[in-house]
């Protein structure tokens, strides 16, 4: 496949992904495209490197060092796979913070960019090239891939690719955009809305934030009989406690109480779940700081962080 590069060379991206229970054989065909894709992204010149990085949250280690072995012996294009069992549950923004960290420390794999990854995504041949080439206009300071089969509904502008917030299911961040916004809020969110924030400020910050139709990225969720997403139920709790937190953290209390009350009220557990945790941070004063008071990037619409262009 021929592609044309981005005329910016993205130096040394280093791709982090965080486990949970993954099967070996699932991650062994995602390192596969990886592979396929760092091959095609460094010989059209878009990325001088690729490393891949593993933070493990399992409650026991989910792949040995002889798989590791293998899956190295196999990526001839990857510059490194580094695996860390983090022997506790980090979520999401708390272990990609890590991975961060150590990445970040080290005099040989500092990267560039950090691709955050799920570990189920598999990426077209030509994705990293593609995600590396909006890069080339400097105020950018986030790019998210196309997930199929279940495309994103979010809003974007057809010309510029502008967008309210961008998925890390795949998104691609300069180096220097991480260390200004310092990373991940872990402290107020674990598994859901880490994304939308960190999107948030980023755009606080002046950085464009880009949806890249042409990155394309094969995300294998599981669905439903209908063909609809069907989440688990730690996923819908904790999606639940995020938009608690989203509404509070963004100054928009007239939200977060409207939602509170609801979540206190409902037969369903989840919701009441997240509802007692709420009150909990903020008797224990653990509620974040409130920015954005005017309103310029925080956007609830419905349930939703942005509007959408069609529904699920």
């Amino acid at each position: 496949m021929k592609t044309e590069p981005a005329k910016r060379n993205a130096g040394h991206v280093r791709v982090h992904s965080i486990l949970y229970g993954n099967e070996p054989a699932r991650i062994a065909q995602t390192v596969a495209h990886l592979n396929r894709a760092a091959d095609l992204a460094i010989a059209s010149g878009a990325v001088a490197s690729v490393s891949l990085a593993y933070g493990d949250c399992s409650p026991a280690p989910c792949l040995s060092p002889e798989f590791i072995e293998q899956i190295r012996e196999k990526s001839p294009a990857l510059a490194a796979i580094d695996y860390v069992y983090f022997d506790g549950n980090f979520g999401s923004a708390k272990g990609h913070n890590t991975l961060i960290a150590k990445a970040d420390g080290s005099e040989v794999d500092a990267p560039d960019f950090v691709l955050i990854m799920n570990p189920d995504v598999m990426l077209a041949p030509d994705a990293l090239v593609e995600l590396a080439r909006p890069f080339e206009n400097r105020h950018v300071g986030m790019v998210e891939a196309r997930q199929l089969p279940i495309e994103h509904p979010k809003e974007y502008n057809r010309v510029t690719g502008e967008t309210g917030w961008a998925t890390t299911a795949c998104a691609m961040i300069p180096m220097p955009v991480i260390r200004k916004l310092r990373g991940f809020d872990h402290e107020t969110f674990f598994l859901y809305c880490d994304d939308v924030d960190f999107s948030w400020r980023a755009r606080l910050a002046d950085y464009q934030v880009i949806y890249q139709p042409s990155a394309v990225v094969f995300h294998d969720k599981r669905l439903g009989a209908q063909g609809q997403w069907a989440p688990t139920s730690s996923e819908q709790y904790y999606s639940a406690e995020a938009s608690l937190l989203m509404a509070y953290k963004y100054s928009r209390t007239d939200i977060a109480e409207k939602l509170l009350k609801m979540f206190s009220t409902s037969e369903v557990p989840h919701l009441r779940r997240a509802a007692q945790e709420f009150r909990r941070r903020k008797e224990e004063g653990c509620l974040p700081e409130q920015i954005d008071s005017k309103g310029d990037v925080a956007e609830f619409v419905d349930d939703f962080y942005t509007k959408h262009r069609y529904s699920l």
